[in-house]
C-alpha cells in the first residue's frame, strides 16, 4: 500500500488516481498520522453498499417472535415555549 503526505497528494493528485485504479490503495497523511485512504470505486462500493437504508417499521416488522404495535389515536398535546 503506498502512502504519501497530504501536500505530496496535492501536488501528484494524477499519479494518485492511477495508483488506485491500478489496485493499490493510498493512504494520506497529514502530520505523519494516517487520515485517508483512498480506494478504487469497486472497492469503495464494497465498503459502502449503495443499498437504500431500511426504515425502523422495516426493521420491526423483521423482528423474529413478531410485534403487536398500536397506534397511539391521543391527539397531540400543545406545548408552551
Amino acid at each position: 500500500m503506498k502512502r504519501m503526505q497530504l501536500r505530496e497528494a496535492k501536488a501528484k493528485l494524477s499519479e494518485v488516481v492511477e495508483t488506485v485504479v491500478g489496485g493499490e490503495p493510498v493512504t494520506i497523511t497529514r502530520h505523519g498520522t494516517p487520515v485517508v485512504m483512498i480506494v478504487s470505486i469497486e472497492e469503495g462500493r464494497k465498503l459502502h453498499s449503495e443499498a437504500p437504508r431500511r426504515s425502523v417499521v422495516d426493521v420491526l416488522l423483521e423482528y423474529p417472535g413478531g410485534l403487536d404495535l398500536e397506534r397511539d389515536h391521543t391527539p397531540p398535546r400543545e406545548i408552551d415555549l
